[in-house]
């Protein structure tokens, strides 16, 4: 393959991301730049990896949208220090954006062939401070809570019970919610044990399964 052609689609990539708004802060905007996105999606749609759309990965799951991961890493408002859970590994994709740009990620995926490729995507990548656990992302994961923040990357009908129990006091939690085919991608700041949301934008993911 032309590795070339695949750095200047990246470069392109990143430019319109910029121009559009979806990359904002210079630490996501080096993310996009360190992270081999070619090195999360299938062997014959590498030609693909810097297309601004989703793509099958398997098992009835895709890798999110180079635009929606800009967007919904920025919401975030990762820190160095902050611990990070995420509802639905996938390839590994978004967790090693998040990798660079806060201390420690746990990334939670239901499907065990998707699991053990996220691990190898990671481990490839060189990526050392993300966890990938095989589980039932609804429950969380108890074991390293409370997390500073949590992101959800499949579509859900509610804001799961665990998920606001794990999160710290002040912590955001970002998901798609809704069903059928449309979702509203909402942020909740948990502020005195309750929580306060807004909803940000439309938005399409593959559902939450478990």
């Amino acid at each position: 393959m032309n590795i070339m052609g695949l750095a200047d689609k990246k470069e392109a990539l990143i430019k319109s991301l910029r121009k559009e708004g979806c990359l904002k802060s210079p630490g996501v905007i080096r993310a996009f730049m360190e992270i081999p996105r070619e090195g999360f999606v299938r062997p014959e749609d590498r030609p693909w990896a810097y297309s601004d759309h989703p793509l099958h990965i398997g098992s009835g799951q895709t890798i999110s949208a180079p635009h929606m991961v800009g967007i919904m890493t920025s919401l975030l408002e990762p820190e160095k220090t902050d611990r990070v859970l995420e509802i639905g590994a996938g390839s590994g994709y978004q967790a090693a954006i998040l990798s660079r740009l806060v201390e420690r990620v746990y990334t939670v995926e239901l499907e065990k062939e998707l699991a053990d490729l996220a691990r190898r995507n990671l481990k490839r990548a060189g990526i050392g401070n993300v966890r990938v656990v095989h589980g039932d992302g609804s429950l969380g994961l108890q074991e390293h809570a409370p997390y500073d923040k949590i992101m959800v990357t499949c579509a859900t009908d509610r804001l799961y019970p665990a998920w606001k129990e794990q999160l710290r006091e002040g912590g955001i939690l970002l998901a798609p919610v809704g069903s059928g085919y449309h979702q509203e991608l909402t942020l909740a700041v948990k502020r005195k044990g309750g929580f306060r949301t807004k909803h940000v934008l439309s938005c399409v993911f593959v559902p939450l399964r478990h």
